[in-house]
């Protein structure tokens, strides 16, 4: 496993510029507007969005699971514990396709546990069901934030 943090940039190619040479580590993947990082040191999924004029710097947190062990896991454990606060999805997002459910914490935190199926999927494909764990900001019960959106 490994930590995820999800952070709104105000110009992406500063940002990018910034990570790389912080963490040394290149960029992974980069699309309009996107861009995530493979920290293997501290061992770090770094996701930025760009946003101009984002009303905060923190996007969202998530645990991505690196083996499906992992994630059934987790997903067990957290459901057993009743700390899922929504069931596992598999969604389409226009970044990645992969397995989801959130955790939310006491003061309204959500953490994203997910596991990538397929890193460069055809397509940008959006799961829009509101009844499922779709893309950052679908959460069941959950109203949509403008600036969370798709992570992987």
């Amino acid at each position: 496993m490994r930590l995820q943090l999800a952070l709104n940039v105000k110009n992406l190619d500063h940002a990018i510029a910034f990570y790389s040479e912080m963490f040394a580590t290149p960029v992974h993947k980069q699309r309009d507007g996107y861009a995530n990082f493979e920290i293997s040191q501290p061992p770090l999924k770094l996701v930025l969005f760009e946003h101009p004029n984002p009303s905060e710097n923190l996007n969202h947190i998530g645990v991505e699971c690196l083996t499906m062990d992992e994630f059934d896991q987790a997903s067990t454990r957290l459901t057993k514990s009743d700390l899922a606060t929504s069931d596992i999805a598999q969604t389409g997002c226009c970044h990645a396709k992969q397995d989801k459910f959130w955790a939310t914490e006491p003061d309204g935190l959500s953490w994203e546990w997910y596991r990538i199926l397929d890193d460069g999927p055809k397509g940008e494909t959006k799961n829009t069901d509101p009844s499922q764990a779709g893309c950052c900001g679908q959460q069941q019960d959950q109203a949509s934030n403008s600036y969370q959106v798709c992570c992987a």
